[in-house]
């Protein structure tokens, strides 16, 4: 089965005219016979996007939340609204509480889910948790908790919790990605990779038992990240013999120039209105 796979909402715009750009990402994935919406962007332009862009939100079948940040889930409750009830795939800790400290000078700052959940079950979402893999339809994974197996791949330190008034580290356990087994190798979806890139593509492909990895899209992490991590998510991605590298959001834009430098022949802009086909 083909997969079209259009970015609804992100960081920066393309053609056609009349997108809107927000800090965030939402991913459509058109299968032909179901479609599937990895997050949903921050403030609801996934929308009007959509709309623009020939595509009816209103048939959508399951949404995917890679973690519980606001720019990831800020859109849910307009989508909602729009499309009726649907069922939301996310981690147990998804409503945990994400906080913050020190961006921009500031204190701590939530970074979370912006509704309560009761809110948005009564908007139409059917919230189903998982904290182990699941297979949402034939090739298409929910990768679960991704194991931390790196040294270099650290949660980026500002990222707390509050806990009966107490701060501890958010190791954010809710990071998530998505896996499709295409019949020339895996298409790796990324929301923010918190869990860290290397982490999650060695963890696709002992999941789903495919070695060629053929495409990374999504949320790289990597601007914040250590020049460490930098520097060796750089020399892994080397190994790899991608087709298709299509970073955005978090990537950042140092980051994104130095991947297109690095790959010139893979890399692909994913901005919003942006397609890619597999």
């Amino acid at each position: 089965m083909a997969l079209k796979v259009t970015v609804l909402v992100e960081n920066t715009v393309g053609v056609p005219l009349g997108l809107l750009g927000e800090w965030g990402l939402a991913l459509f994935l058109d299968f032909g016979d179901e479609r599937v919406l990895l997050d949903v962007g921050e403030q609801g332009n996934l929308i009007g996007n959509a709309d623009t862009l020939g595509i009816d939100l209103k048939r959508i079948d399951k949404v995917v939340l890679s973690h519980g940040h606001y720019d990831h889930t800020g859109g849910l409750l307009k989508l909602l609204q729009y499309r009726g009830r649907v069922p939301v795939y996310a981690h147990p800790d998804l409503f945990a509480g994400h906080y913050g400290r020190g961006f921009n000078g500031e204190g701590d700052k939530y970074l979370g889910v912006p509704f309560r959940r009761e809110q948005l079950t009564s908007a139409g979402a059917e919230f189903h948790f998982h904290k182990e893999p699941l297979e949402l339809r034939p090739g298409l994974w929910l990768s679960g908790e991704i194991p931390r197996r790196t040294d270099y791949e650290r949660v980026d330190e500002r990222m707390i919790q509050i806990r009966d008034g107490q701060t501890v580290a958010d190791t954010l356990p809710d990071d998530y990605s998505l896996f499709y087994t295409s019949e020339s190798g895996l298409v790796i979806f990324l929301g923010c990779a918190h869990a860290g890139l290397v982490n999650i593509v060695e963890y696709a492909k002992q999941l789903t038992g495919q070695g060629k990895v053929r495409a990374i899209i999504g949320g790289t992490h990597l601007g914040p990240a250590s020049p460490e991590q930098q520097q060796k998510t750089m020399e892994y991605l080397r190994t790899l013999d991608l087709e298709v590298l299509a970073p955005n959001h978090c990537t950042g834009p140092a980051m994104l120039a130095k991947l297109a430098g690095e790959f010139p022949r893979q890399f692909a802009w994913a901005g919003a209105g942006s397609t890619l086909e597999f």
